[in-house]
């Protein structure tokens, strides 16, 4: 009861200044104001406030915010858990079995990324002109190329 006559003297104090700016010749204003001024009286009429004052006093409904605000809790931080470790479980088992598994070309006698075929001594001896080069020969011999 005390929220309706609040919300009646806000609008009844809005429409009184939409008045007087409307006086000034200010009336893009002064209907600005107007509509601004109406909105209380609107939800006291619909019945919103009574809703709004029923609600915010009824230890029920504050019990149920707490419980929404819980799942909404847990539920940030379960995806927030998921995106760190980097996905879903079958995302992550998915994951787990590409790496697992090699890719060979047909062709090829052994994967084309994976270790080279023979130890880096087995080299023939490289001549004292082509040592610039040989960090770069490690690097595409590492690659299998």
């Amino acid at each position: 009861m005390i929220a309706e006559t609040v919300c009646s003297a806000v609008s009844v104090a809005g429409l009184g200044i939409a008045a007087v700016t409307a006086y000034r010749k200010r009336f893009l204003a002064a209907a600005r104001i107007a509509a601004y001024s109406l909105v209380p009286i609107g939800l006291v009429m619909t019945g919103a406030v009574g809703w709004l004052a029923d609600t915010a006093f009824s230890p029920t409904a504050w019990a149920g915010f707490v419980v929404l605000g819980g799942a909404w809790l847990l539920f940030m931080v379960t995806r927030a858990l998921e995106r760190r470790s980097g996905g879903t479980r079958k995302e992550r088992k998915a994951a787990k079995a590409a790496a697992e598994t090699q890719v060979v070309a047909p062709a090829a006698s052994a994967p084309s990324l994976g270790q080279s075929a023979g130890p880096a001594a087995a080299r023939p001896a490289a001549k004292p002109g082509s040592e610039d080069f040989s960090d770069i020969e490690a690097i595409l011999k590492k690659h299998g190329i």
